[in-house]
């Protein structure tokens, strides 16, 4: 089995989404978490695999050698094609990690120049000349000015990159890309030729970006959100509707939030409108020494075996700042990892087989504490938000991981209905 395309995303919920923009494609995707070893296998027929990383995070260096490794791994598959799949909100910091991976990435493919467009339409994601849009406000007006890793103040792309590479960066206006595949070549010919390294491209579409795809479809490594990833999919030779992946079916349905972004808090609370059960967990009596993992399995243990559930350690904006203060950033969030991983597997021993995800690294945490390595990538619930399917020692699992800001406010309810 030779792969079309190898992608690698700096985190699980990141992988989801873009292991489903290549199935919308027509690519049978696979999707593992972590960097594969030499014993990491994938599933026969795949078109495309996503490697899933928690990088996107963590210290630029260790980011850095967790994604060649995943890179060698892919090309060991036959990936001629490499895509690195970061945020549609560009999550980062002036010291990292999207401009030092991505430099990383090219010198190892001798590559001297890449494609950059985090756009992501139908998620209200879009670049124009050179600033990313959150729906109708600039991404340093929106909420992610408060995310607690990486909150995001600039919207600038241009200047995001040109803080986080020593390379030169240059732009694909809007004016060049409705004007075709062959002048986004040129463009992108002319940069080369210019000493450019980073080309950001702006993109209001999708159309826009099958353009930008088809463009890029020659590059060893290109970079953006999902919705490049589409594009890019959609520009291989002989791609077409997605195959059926089936899903379990039975079991108990459950799901966990740690994101605190407002989507997540939205989906918890058309969850308790519909009238279902939900716990909170308390974090700060975690981290004091309370047993809450065996409380909220007691709580489990009275709830209707037919009703899905909800466990959430979520906080509105007040609440996890006072959370923050009284344990500092990093703490906080790995007590809710914590809490969360070891909570999934519990629940799917107690016979959970349909299991929703809500956070990145609450995603990475459960998968994790599942030991689960590959997954296929099963039919969306939502755009960037699909079910996958995998084994566990207890059986067959379907699960989601839920990026905090993607899907409708009632994809909690919804979803777990739509597979019960």
């Amino acid at each position: 089995m030779t792969l079309r395309i190898g992608c690698i995303a700096d985190d699980f919920t990141g992988g989801t989404d873009v292991a489903a923009a290549f199935r919308r494609a027509g690519l049978r995707t696979a999707l593992v978490f972590g960097v594969p070893d030499a014993d990491t296998s994938l599933p026969a027929d795949c078109d495309a695999a996503v490697i899933a990383l928690k990088s996107r995070s963590t210290p630029a260096d260790e980011a850095v050698a967790e994604s060649l490794a995943a890179q060698k791994w892919l090309w060991s598959k036959g990936a001629a094609q490499v895509y690195f799949k970061y945020c549609s909100t560009f999550d980062s910091t002036p010291d990292g990690n999207i401009g030092p991976v991505t430099d990383a990435l090219l010198d190892a493919a001798g590559a001297p120049l890449t494609l950059a467009c985090p756009a992501s339409p139908p998620n209200g994601r879009t670049v124009y000349q050179g600033h990313l849009f959150v729906h109708d406000q600039l991404l340093s007006d929106s909420p992610l000015r408060h995310h607690p890793l990486n909150p995001m103040t600039d919207s600038s792309l241009p200047r995001l990159l040109a803080a986080q590479t020593p390379h030169r960066v240059g732009l694909v206006p809007l004016t060049t890309v409705r004007a075709g595949v062959d002048a986004v070549r040129e463009a992108l010919v002319a940069h080369e030729r210019d000493g450019v390294r980073h080309v950001v491209a702006d993109a209001l579409t999708d159309e826009d970006l099958a353009v930008l795809g088809a463009a890029a479809l020659e590059l060893p490594v290109v970079t953006g959100a999902a919705g490049l990833a589409e594009g890019l999919g959609h520009a291989y030779p002989a791609s077409g509707p997605a195959v059926a992946e089936p899903l379990p079916t039975g079991g108990r349905s459950a799901v966990l939030a740690g994101s605190c972004s407002a989507r997540t808090l939205e989906q918890i609370a058309e969850f308790y409108a519909a009238g279902l059960p939900s716990l909170h967990l308390d974090v700060l009596a975690a981290a004091a020494g309370r047993d809450i993992v065996t409380e909220a399995l007691a709580w489990y243990d009275t709830q209707d075996a037919d009703r899905p559930v909800l466990v959430y350690a979520s906080a509105s904006p007040d609440e996890l700042a006072a959370v923050q203060r009284q344990l500092g950033v990093a703490e906080a969030a790995a007590q809710v990892e914590e809490l969360l991983g070891a909570l999934a597997a519990r629940l799917v021993e107690r016979g959970v087989r349909r299991l929703l995800v809500a956070g990145g690294e609450t995603s990475g945490a459960v998968t994790t504490a599942l030991d689960i390595r590959t997954v296929l990538v099963a039919d969306e619930a939502d755009p960037g938000v699909p079910w996958t399917r995998t084994t566990t020692p207890h059986g067959d699992l379907a699960l989601m991981l839920k990026s905090g800001n993607f899907g409708a406010p009632d994809l909690f309810v919804r979803a777990l209905k739509e597979t019960s």
